[in-house]
């Protein structure tokens, strides 16, 4: 690499963060088709099956950034690749998560199939009939049941298994849009701000707004 390389200025650094925000967005919007045996599934299959696309993808052009700016010389080049660095690995740690909650599902169904977890005794179809009226109008319970048969599932069973698919979406979904606000939040703050004033420096106001997010993580989780 040539040391006197120009760097990439402030418009294509803050290209290459909403081009990422655009992709994150991708993750939610993707859509896959689910067989009806599977329909339990539906809520995470499109963010399961375009997450991993996404992610090579954000990482390809991060090792592009690097071989064009192999020794960031600005601020506003240090701060997007800050930015950038922490929403690829971000996402990266929630597909895991999404994917381990996945994996939990179909163990839970049988897929692949293994004995009965004693532990998830289905009650009594009278039982579940009782609980259902409570929570359900007639037409949810009827389309509960039509639902359930064609998994080869009790109703109970199909309830419990597509609760943890839209828990598993709702919190990949919660990720995503984080992310992805977070890359644009910095995207126009380099845009907008001079170069040489871009915020790099002590203490957490110095940092993008995806790595403060992840600080403010790690102390919550503490």
């Amino acid at each position: 690499m040539t040391a006197d390389r120009a760097s990439l200025d402030r418009t294509e650094l803050a290209g290459l963060l909403t081009d990422a925000a655009r992709s994150v967005s991708e993750v939610l919007t993707t859509e896959y088709p689910t067989s009806t045996g599977r329909s339990y599934l539906h809520p995470v299959l499109g963010a399961l099956s375009a997450g991993p696309r996404v992610v090579r993808e954000l990482n390809d052009r991060l090792e592009e950034f690097v071989v064009e700016e192999p020794l960031p010389s600005t601020p506003a080049s240090l701060f997007t690749l800050a930015s950038y660095a922490s929403a690829l690995g971000w996402l990266t740690e929630s597909l895991a998560e999404l994917t381990a909650s996945v994996d939990q599902i179909c163990t839970r169904v049988g897929i692949p199939a293994e004995p009965p977890d004693p532990a998830f005794v289905a009650p009594s179809p009278t039982d579940q009939d009782d609980e259902f009226d409570f929570a359900f109008s007639a037409l949810e319970l009827a389309a509960i049941r039509t639902a359930a048969e064609a998994a080869d599932l009790s109703p109970g069973d199909y309830v419990e298994v597509l609760s943890r698919s839209l828990l598993a979406a709702s919190r990949i979904t919660d990720a995503c849009m984080e992310i992805s606000s977070g890359l644009l939040e910095d995207a126009a703050y380099v845009l907008s701000e001079a170069t040489d004033h871009v915020r790099i420096g002590e203490g957490p106001d110095s940092l993008p707004t995806l790595v403060r997010s992840l600080l403010a993580r790690m102390d919550a989780a503490e």
